[in-house]
Parts: C-alpha cells; sequence; structure tokens
C-alpha cells in the first residue's frame, strides 16, 4: 500500500447502512411529530426490548451510564462512612459515582492478563464499612464474576457494564449476574445513541422499583417526595434511535469480534505486542494492544497519527493517582493498573472497518516497531 494516503479512523459512528439510516431517520422524525419527548411509550418499549435481550425482569432506561451507577448507590443508601471496592483502571465515572455520594471509593488492582477487577486484590481490600464492589467489564471483557462473587460473600456486586452491553459470562449476559448491571449508550459503545443515555438491569424487584422513584426526582405519586431522587430519565428520541438499532447490536458485536481476530492472525507472533484476549465472550468495544513501557508506546502513538491512524490511551492516569482522588488513592497498591495505563493503546477496530485500513493499520504499527 505504499503512496496510498489512507485515514484510518479509531471509531466513525457515520458508516452505517442507507437501510439503517433511513429507518433511523424515519423514527427520529415521527418522535418529533408525537409530541411526548421524555420517558413515555418510546421509552417503555425500549426497556422491553432491553429486558427480553439482557434475560432479565427489570431494564430502567436512564440518562447516562454515569447517573446509572449513581442511582444504584442511592437506591442502596450509600453514603458517608461507606466504601465501595472499584478498579483503579476504568474510566472515571465508576469512582465518581461513589465520590459524589460522600462514600470513599476503595481502589483495587487488575488482573495482568484481562486488566479486569482481581478478586485476590478485592478481598484484600474487603473491611467492615464495604458496602459494595463494583466490577467493571473494560473494553467489552466481561469480569471473572464468579470469583467475585465468592469473595464477595453477601456485599452486593454492581455491574458497570457501560462498555459489554451483550457480552456474557458463562452464558448469560451481563448486567443481571450481580444485584444489578450498569449500561451506557455513548455514542462510542456498541450499542451507541445520538448523544446520551444509559440503563439499569436487575431481577430485584424492590430494586427496580426505588430505582424508577428515583429516576424522576423521588416522587411517587407525582409532586409528592418520600425521598430525594434526581432527573435521571431518558428522553424518548434517544430510546426510538436505540430501538431500532438493538437488533443490529449483534452484527456490530459479530464484525467487531471479526477484526479482532484479523488483528490476533497478523499480529500473535510479535512479541513485542501484548494482544487482549481473544476469548469468544469479548465484544471488544476497544481492542487494546500494550507495549514493553510506555516510551514504545507513545512512540508508536505518534507514528500512527503521522499515518493518519486514529488511537487513543485508555486510560492515561489511574483513577487512585487522579488528584481529585488523593486522599482515597493513597494507600492504593496498583502496579498493574499503573503499568498498563504506561503501555496501552486503543487501535480501531469498529464493525464497519475496512479490510484494507485494518490492513494498513497493521502495516503502520509494524513499521513503528
Amino acid at each position: 500500500m505504499e503512496g496510498v494516503d489512507v485515514r484510518v479512523p479509531l471509531l466513525d459512528v457515520t458508516r452505517i447502512p442507507h437501510a439503517l439510516q433511513a429507518e433511523l431517520e424515519a423514527r427520529a422524525v415521527a418522535v418529533l411529530r408525537s409530541g411526548e419527548y421524555i420517558l413515555g411509550p418510546e421509552v417503555t418499549a425500549f426497556e422491553r426490548a432491553c429486558a427480553a435481550t439482557l434475560e432479565v425482569p427489570h431494564a430502567i432506561g436512564v440518562s447516562n451510564g454515569s447517573d446509572a451507577l449513581l442511582m444504584l448507590l442511592m437506591a442502596l443508601g450509600i453514603g458517608p462512612g461507606d466504601e465501595v471496592i472499584v478498579p483503579s483502571y476504568t474510566f472515571f465515572a465508576t469512582a465518581g459515582a461513589v465520590a459524589r455520594l460522600g462514600a470513599t471509593p476503595v481502589f483495587v488492582d487488575s488482573q495482568p492478563e484481562t486488566l479486569n477487577l482481581d478478586p485476590a486484590c478485592v478481598a484484600e481490600a474487603i473491611t467492615n464499612r464495604t458496602r459494595a464492589i463494583i466490577p467493571v467489564h473494560l473494553f467489552g471483557l466481561p469480569a471473572d464474576l464468579g470469583a467475585l462473587r465468592r469473595v464477595a460473600g453477601e456485599l452486593p456486586l454492581l455491574e458497570d457494564a457501560a462498555q459489554a452491553f451483550l457480552a456474557r459470562y458463562e452464558g448469560r449476559p451481563v448486567g443481571g449476574i450481580g444485584l444489578a448491571g450498569a449500561f451506557s449508550f455513548f455514542p462510542s459503545k456498541n450499542l451507541g445513541g445520538y448523544g446520551d443515555g444509559g440503563l439499569l438491569t436487575t431481577h430485584d424487584h424492590g430494586l427496580a422499583e426505588r430505582l424508577r422513584v428515583l429516576r424522576a426526582h423521588g416522587s411517587q405519586p407525582k409532586y409528592h417526595h418520600a425521598v430525594v431522587g434526581g432527573n435521571f430519565r431518558l428522553d424518548a428520541l434517544q430510546a426510538a434511535l436505540l430501538s431500532v438499532k438493538l437488533p443490529h447490536v449483534s452484527s456490530e458485536i459479530a464484525g467487531r469480534r471479526a477484526n479482532a481476530a484479523l488483528y490476533v492472525s497478523l499480529l500473535a507472533d510479535d512479541p513485542r505486542l501484548q494482544l487482549p484476549p481473544a476469548t469468544p465472550e469479548h465484544t471488544f468495544n476497544q481492542f487494546v494492544v500494550r507495549f514493553a513501557d510506555r516510551a514504545t508506546r507513545d512512540h508508536v502513538q505518534r507514528a500512527l497519527s503521522n499515518a493518519q491512524v486514529g488511537t487513543a490511551v485508555y486510560y492515561p492516569v489511574p483513577l487512585h493517582q487522579q488528584e481529585c482522588f488523593a486522599t482515597a488513592g493513597e494507600a492504593a497498591r496498583c502496579p498493574v493498573a499503573e503499568h498498563a495505563a504506561e503501555t496501552s493503546l486503543a487501535l480501531p477496530v469498529f464493525a464497519a472497518l475496512r479490510p484494507e485500513e485494518l490492513d494498513y493499520v497493521v502495516t503502520s504499527l509494524r513499521n513503528a516497531l
């Protein structure tokens, strides 16, 4: 491909089939003409479809994935004096939800191979103040929920499944294995909306009812408030567009898995790279490779940028080293998280990636090493 000017984005959310685009546009117009924009029948229909897809009795549409986590903690009454165990190597929202309620995030290290929450480290972090554990299914790879459940005992597992819609653990969709699951429909997700959106899932009927009350300022009935909730509602437009995309999410995941498998087949023989686990459960919201050290990672990222290949570092600073968590993170020992932050790089993997683009990424990567 010498002499060919190729630009490969990390993600292009506009690459969708024309028929799907037409359906999305028609559905958007229908919502605009309906006069119902907050909750309503579109949200109810989307919730029912998600509940069936994720094999849970309750799916509750909410404003975004961050608020979904916050609502779970609110519903459990978590607040000042309480501790919640979270991974250090993940997106900010996981720990941010804990801190917003005045509770203490307890940062725990990751497993070296998967970069998911390490059950052995979780066991060491549990105290008499621990109220919950939040495993993240990082980049679309399910955490080791079996081991975490054994370690947790009676403590609730709250699954942060923001990056893992329709990923499965031992045959079951994530989000329905712990006490509850929190999903995000941010546009970069495998099931991405056209703005913000989120979902809560649970088998617990009482918890589901509390979450529905919290979603609308804690009112039950309207204008009567026994508890303080928030404005956590999913709007009808996002629900309608997500409903159109929901039947296509399996093919999106299949495409991502195919691209990931191609990366592995082309790069597995290079000892300078550590590739993500190629397990059948992985939904590859991101395809993250690791290098020996930060200098190599940074050099490769610059070279790929010069070659017009989109990449990203997820995540450059572990949560226990963030300034806002200086007190909570002071005692944390997370060497795996720190090394991952210094050596990880996400490559394009979205389903609409063209074969020649993926080949160009691999060629550019090899040239950079």
